[in-house]
């Protein structure tokens, strides 16, 4: 087993020009800054409304760090320079917010497009979808909350099982994997209920769906064990993706105002334990359970690496990948990849005003949470000198 060295900043960013690698100092310097993280997407949504030309600046910079096009084929030059890292691209479409049939059709289609392009090309090893992306929100909101629907909401939800199950059925027969993502707990169960259905019909003899539990929710360790004694009974393999989580302010804040007890642990160390035990279960649970280790923290990627050595299990192992956002925690995506692990890249794409919700997101969570601006730009700080630049 090679010897695994995150702060080996050489293999981290190589595959960064000397521009590149200046660019994203200067923009994570420009992120660190909580102000204009605050006043920038108000700003910028408001200049793009009314039809002023700073489309090129942002595609310069914050999308071109976190973003890999607004088309799958603009997304091939960084398919490409992942891959000669070893690194797996997953095809993030990213369009969000939407509240339209039309518009879920054709994210729908778009979805089944990025698992065609997937198909047999081993440098994009996963796909991933929202479901808010091919149904209405307030929909699953009410599915969430027991509420009746009517005869119209009926026929509305069987689209959203038909697209969903087109998506799922396409990465079954193409046999590409692909994740569904987690989003707010009041439109969760239905999520998870979609995803459950989908394991049962298209994970019996391989792990090809996903859903994903988000750990720094206090029930979802629970809720993975549960749901993996479900497969074992019913007879398929159990799809996880574990993050810690995207909603937290959100979730306290709704919480607060409806009165109801926070989903969100009480503490990042909280987070952390369930985290690290999901990781543990999923570990000793290798042969009924295929998972992908989402994180950006580093002292979860070393211990997972840790519990495979103790296991046996070898780096490739197709059970295990490790996933990071495009443009974030380069030195844990490159070092594990050249340790031989199986690592992706989420790699968001889409038109650059669709896509602005995304982006504004990863730069109020690098601000967030604490000490990942300092961590990205020291890092790259210790490249820069090591390059003499």
């Amino acid at each position: 087993m090679k010897k695994l060295n995150f702060e080996d900043t050489e293999i981290a960013f190589r595959n960064k020009s000397n521009g590149e690698l200046n660019s994203a100092y200067l923009l994570f310097k420009v992120i660190s800054s909580n102000f204009l993280t605050k006043v920038g997407p108000p700003i910028t949504n408001f200049f793009m409304n009314i039809g002023l030309p700073i489309k090129g600046a942002i595609k310069a910079t914050i999308f071109k760090q976190f973003c890999g096009g607004e088309t799958i084929a603009e997304c091939e030059h960084t398919i490409e320079q992942l891959s000669t890292a070893k690194v797996g691209t997953i095809l993030d479409y990213s369009v969000e917010g939407e509240d339209d049939e039309e518009v879920f059709d054709f994210t729908c289609a778009e979805i089944i497009r990025t698992i065609e392009r997937a198909t047999g090309d081993p440098r994009v090893p996963i796909t991933v979808f929202k479901v808010t992306g091919i149904g209405r929100f307030g929909l699953l909101e009410k599915l969430d909350a027991g509420k009746v629907l009517t005869a119209e909401e009926e026929k509305e939800f069987s689209r959203v099982k038909t697209r969903c199950t087109r998506i799922c059925k396409t990465a079954f027969e193409k046999n590409v994997p692909i994740m569904i993502d987690a989003e707010e707990t009041w439109i969760q169960k239905t999520i998870d209920d979609l995803a459950a259905e989908m394991m049962s019909l298209f994970n019996k003899k391989k792990v090809l769906i996903y859903n994903t539990y988000q750990m720094y929710r206090h029930d979802k360790l629970a809720d993975l064990k549960a749901d993996h004694l479900i497969s074992k009974e019913r007879g398929y393999l159990l799809g996880v993706k574990m993050v810690r989580g995207a909603y937290m302010e959100k979730e306290r804040k709704r919480a607060a105002e409806m009165g109801y007890p926070s989903p969100i642990q009480p503490d990042k160390a909280a987070s952390d334990r369930d985290y690290d035990a999901s990781l543990k279960y999923c570990v000793e649970n290798i042969k009924e359970i295929g998972f992908v280790c989402g994180t950006h923290n580093e002292e979860s990627c070393r211990l997972l690496t840790e519990l495979m050595n103790q296991h046996g299990i070898v780096a490739s192992d197709r059970h295990v990948y490790f996933a990071q956002l495009l443009g974030m925690s380069d030195n844990l995506s490159f070092n594990l990849s050249n340790a031989d692990y199986n690592v992706a890249k989420y790699v968001p794409y889409g038109p650059v005003k669709a896509v602005m919700p995304y982006l504004f997101r990863r730069a109020q969570e690098n601000t967030s949470i604490a000490g990942q601006t300092s961590r990205e730009l020291n890092l790259i700080v210790k490249e820069k000198q090591r390059r003499k630049l």
